[in-house]
């Protein structure tokens, strides 16, 4: 009889033990992945920071450079087309995040050429109101590459995460697959050269 009570205590515990690891395993790939979304969601946040500011931009400048048309289409055909490709933070993979990163980078090439418009226009250049967005859109740039850094970290830690024995099996067992990378566009290792 006593024997009987110590072999049921050891499987009690050691279904205990094993109910606790498959938990807290678990439960850290659901933050870590909850935490890329979150993070993720920044990421869009400051992109769509950087969208609202181009009509007031293009306004602006749309006053000064009434001749300069065809960039103006430009920068609102390409916010346009940023705008309208969306990613779910719970399915990101690559091909996803590569369609929105080109959009995006169809927006920031539209806008370094109307930043090229507006060195033409000298009275543009000290409009006060153009000053304000100008370094409202630097500052933007500035936090679309923190939050971008960010993100990365955080897919770092939860695909270095999901990809270590014994969470791979856990992993692969609840379906957490490993997230994209935010990377940089073709080329962008080379400064651009700048002309006035």
């Amino acid at each position: 009889m006593k024997k009987s009570w110590i072999i049921t205590g050891i499987i009690i515990l050691v279904i205990i033990v094993i109910y606790s690891v498959f938990k807290g395993t678990y439960n850290d790939m659901v933050t870590m992945s909850e935490a890329v979304d979150e993070q993720w969601s920044q990421v869009e946040n400051v992109y769509q920071r950087r969208a609202d500011l181009i009509p007031n931009l293009v306004n602006t400048v749309k006053g000064y450079a009434t001749h300069e048309k065809e960039t103006l289409e430009k920068v609102i055909e390409a916010r346009s087309k940023a705008t309208s490709v969306n990613i779910d933070a719970n399915n990101l993979d690559p091909q996803a995040l590569q369609k929105f990163q080109a959009a995006q980078d169809g927006l920031s090439q539209a806008l370094s050429k109307l930043m090229v418009v507006v060195e033409r226009y000298p009275e543009l250049k000290a409009n006060e109101n153009f000053l304000d967005l100008q370094a409202q859109l630097e500052g933007t740039e500035n936090r679309i590459a923190v939050e971008r850094k960010k993100f990365n970290q955080r897919v770092r830690a939860y695909n270095t995460y999901i990809k270590k024995f014994p969470n791979n099996i856990f992993a692969g067992m609840f379906g957490f697959k490993e997230k994209p990378y935010f990377k940089a566009k073709e080329g962008a290792e080379s400064a651009p050269e700048v002309k006035f």
